[in-house]
C-alpha cells in the first residue's frame, strides 16, 4: 500500500518516505501510550483520594431499605414505591436486583 501526501510533500513510494511515516506512526504511538498511562495514574490517585468516577446513585442505602420495607406489603405495587421515591420503575428494580447481588456475595 502507497501513500502519497498532497499537503505535506511526503509519500511512501520513496524509502525515505517510508521511514518517515513509520517514525511518524511510531511517535503517534508513544504519545498514545504517555496519554493512557496519565490517565490511569490520575485515575488511581483520584481513588486513592476517595473520588470515585461515575454517576450518583439515584437510590441511596436509606431510599433503598425505604423501598424494601413499602414492598414487604404485598399491597404496595412497585410502580407506587417508585413514584413516592421519584425514580423509574426500571431504576427501582436495577438498584434491588444490585443489593441483592451484594448481599449474595457478602
Amino acid at each position: 500500500m502507497q501513500f502519497r501526501s498532497l499537503t505535506e510533500g511526503f509519500n511512501t513510494t520513496t524509502a525515505g518516505g517510508r521511514v518517515l511515516f513509520h517514525v511518524i506512526g511510531a511517535l503517534a504511538e508513544m504519545e498514545r501510550d504517555l496519554i493512557r498511562e496519565r490517565t490511569q495514574a490520575g485515575l488511581a490517585a483520584a481513588r486513592a483520594r476517595g473520588r470515585n468516577g461515575g454517576r450518583k446513585r439515584k437510590l441511596n442505602a436509606t431510599a433503598l431499605r425505604m423501598a424494601k420495607t413499602m414492598l414487604a406489603d404485598r399491597e404496595t405495587s412497585v410502580g407506587e414505591v417508585a413514584a413516592v421515591l421519584k425514580v423509574n420503575r426500571a431504576t427501582l428494580y436495577r438498584a434491588l436486583a444490585s443489593d441483592r447481588a451484594r448481599e449474595m456475595a457478602a
